[in-house]
């Protein structure tokens, strides 16, 4: 063909997109489009003999090659797919932003499905020129009688293009790399950017370097392949074994099945596990894992892993890869994965995934939210299943998961509803109860909301609700957990932060349950009964601790109660409504948790323990509001913190107490 010479046509239709390419925001990406386009190329040339088009070699293998030259700054990305004859390189590169992949995909539209088509191979084509100063195109078409054709830009509006002399069919992109951008001229630099695109390309991608030395290896001879270059026989006579030299045999950069592609019942435990720690290199073992395949109504596959985290010292994002056919598009895809599960690790493949031109964000719209609902599904359906079928295991990874699976309920109504029977309470013996069970345990029964006759719902009277008591800091609460225990009474254990909205959730649900602190205030259990002959000797009593004790701790509000607890060892405690505290909680999560909550504390007094007997028959001792100060901080300090002041005081008088034992 004679040579030619015109220039690129950018339409107004097209100029945008093309605009947007060139601000990519990783200049790398270009190694991924141009890999990309192969692969469309291969697919497409599959494709075509599979519907009897064309005839593949008998020997024919896809395959990318890519090959650095560092001396000339140039980089070679081949592929062995459909090629282009000059007319369809004139239509689909120099008619910026046409798209190849459409055009095709037209022609064969009742044969073929767009899931089969990566990119669009014109648009990608020009991210190589964020790096290079110069591009050339050497094609072969598949089509009988086709000729070589060699195309020729340095960036501009201007191309060049002639007969060329490429003998294999397929495509060969040079880049020759500007001198901003020579990073992408070394070997290790384009290893690295090919597996962090390509590691799972569904076509093998092989890295050379020019001009370097011959490698080579050395196998058992019945090892051999058709494929080896065989070089020498070696025969080792002391250990009577045959070796063989053979040119070392090429390795893949890309593993063309992932674990995401195959069937769950193809893949093991180990499986699963070593693809954990390839993808993400953490060598802590996953928890457990969800794999996820859905073809209707949009094709979607991965794996989700929920990862063995400390909530107090790891980073509690996970992270999700996204890929579409294989090719990865992005880390952060927050859109396609609910909020409460960005604990995850994992990896999801989903071709039908609306992504903009640069592949490398999301449009947030319905479809997406779609993916979004899928995964909660999915993610609830093995969590409620394993709780069921696998109780022991599921019951070990509790304690882990829990406040995300809390935070899910509070977001996700659909995903609270499933997992109604697979929330778990530890309780004060370590053993792990549904609300159910806990409810039952307290001779009740779990009932959801209902509505009365005008539709509202109907109002369940305190005393017909059962109470589910709970510790939030047992160290901390140690002593009204003893008095629990010696009361024969149960609590379970809620210590996270998303505990408090948690219950008040579920008491919203479920009108019959509420839950109480055990600080919150005293169970009959825990108190004697105050006969009617001695009542009144015991609310003078009451009185004369109450003015004591207000005068001592300086506070005329303070409210305190006596009662006969039939815990001997306690001398004072501090209660609180648990109303009252879910207020301080809210407030608390708002910010506001340093203004004025005064007054709602309730300081409970032991008239069966010595040292307030003695407060009572020493009203006028000096040691009495010393002593008086001490039962309100130690029972302050079963309840709360002390601030940084009070801690100071409690210290300092603990010592002159101590001290006025040496006396």
């Amino acid at each position: 063909m004679s040579a030619k010479k015109g220039s690129l046509k950018i339409s107004s239709e097209n100029i945008f997109p093309i605009i947007k390419k060139w601000v990519y925001s990783d200049h790398d990406i270009f190694v991924r489009e141009l890999i990309s386009n192969g692969t469309d190329a291969i697919t497409k040339l599959k494709k075509l003999d599979m519907m009897g088009e064309y005839s593949l070699p008998e020997d024919y293998k896809a395959r990318i090659d890519v090959e650095v030259n560092t001396e000339e700054k140039s980089l070679k990305f081949t592929d062995n797919g459909l090629g282009m004859t000059a007319d369809e390189v004139e239509e689909f590169i120099t008619q910026i932003a046409f798209s190849g992949a459409t055009q095709f995909l037209e022609k064969y539209k009742d044969k073929t499905t767009e899931d089969d088509m990566i990119g669009h191979f014109g648009l990608g084509f020009y991210s190589a020129f964020m790096v290079a100063d110069e591009v050339q195109i050497d094609s072969l078409s598949y089509k009988e009688g086709a000729t070589s054709v060699h195309w020729v830009s340095d960036g501009g509006t201007e191309y060049e293009m002639s007969e060329g002399n490429k003998e294999g069919v397929g495509t060969t992109i040079t880049l020759f790399i500007n001198d901003d951008s020579l990073e992408f001229a070394n070997e290790y630099r384009i290893r690295e950017v090919i597996q962090k695109y390509c590691d799972f390309m569904p076509v093998e991608i092989f890295l050379t370097k020019a001009g370097a030395e011959t490698e080579y290896e050395t196998i058992d001879k019945d090892e051999v392949l058709d494929s080896d270059e065989v070089v020498e026989e070696i025969k080792d006579e002391e250990k009577g074994e045959d070796k063989v030299k053979i040119v070392k045999r090429e390795v893949s950069l890309s593993d063309t099945t992932p674990l995401w592609t195959k069937h769950p019942n193809e893949c093991s435990e180990e499986d699963y596990r070593e693809f954990y720690r390839k993808v993400f290199l953490d060598y802590k073992e996953p928890l457990f894992w969800i794999h996820l395949n859905m073809d209707y109504p949009f094709n979607l596959k991965g794996i989700l892993y929920f990862p063995r985290v400390n909530t107090e010292y790891d980073n509690l994002e996970g992270v999700i890869k996204l890929y579409n056919n294989q090719v990865f598009i992005a880390d952060n895809i927050k859109e396609v994965i609910p909020e409460y599960l960005m604990v995850l690790k994992g990896v999801i493949d989903c071709p039908d995934l609306p992504l903009n031109v640069s592949r490398s964000a999301l449009q947030n719209d319905g479809f997406v939210n779609k993916i979004a609902e899928y995964i909660s599904k999915k993610v609830a359906d093995k969590l409620a299943g394993m709780a069921k079928t696998k109780r022991d295991e599921y019951e070990k990874y509790w304690d882990n998961i829990n406040p995300f699976i809390k935070f899910g309920c509070l977001k996700d109504e659909k995903f609270a509803d499933k997992m109604k029977s697979a929330i778990l309470f530890k309780n004060l013996e370590d053993k792990y109860l549904t609300l159910e069970e806990c409810v039952e345990a307290n001779g009740g029964k779990v009932v959801e909301e209902t509505k009365g006759e005008d539709g509202e719902n109907e109002v369940v009277e305190d005393e017909l609700k059962t109470t589910i008591y709970y510790v939030s800091d047992a160290q901390q609460q140690s002593q009204y957990v003893k008095m629990f225990k010696n009361q024969g009474k149960d609590a379970v254990i809620l210590d996270a932060n998303i505990d408090s909205a948690f219950i008040t959730l579920l008491e919203q649900k479920y009108k019959t349950v509420r839950f109480q602190r055990i600080d919150a205030g005293l169970t009959d259990d825990a108190k004697e009964e105050i006969g009617e002959e001695e009542k009144e000797a015991f609310d003078k009593l009451s009185a004369s601790l109450m003015e004591v004790f207000r005068k001592a701790v300086d506070n005329d509000k303070l409210d305190i109660k006596v009662e006969k607890l039939k815990d001997a060892d306690v001398a004072s405690m501090m209660v609180l409504a648990e109303e009252s505290r879910r207020m301080q909680d809210m407030m608390k999560a708002y910010g506001m948790d340093q203004m004025d909550m005064g007054g709602q504390e309730t300081l409970i007094l032991n008239a069966n323990h010595p040292l307030v007997k003695f407060v009572v028959e020493h009203k006028r001792s000096k040691s009495v509001p010393v002593i008086c100060k001490q039962l309100y901080d130690l029972a302050m300090l079963s309840h709360k913190r002390l601030s940084p002041e009070e801690m100071t005081d409690f210290v300092k008088r603990s010592n002159e107490i101590m001290l006025l034992l040496t006396k």
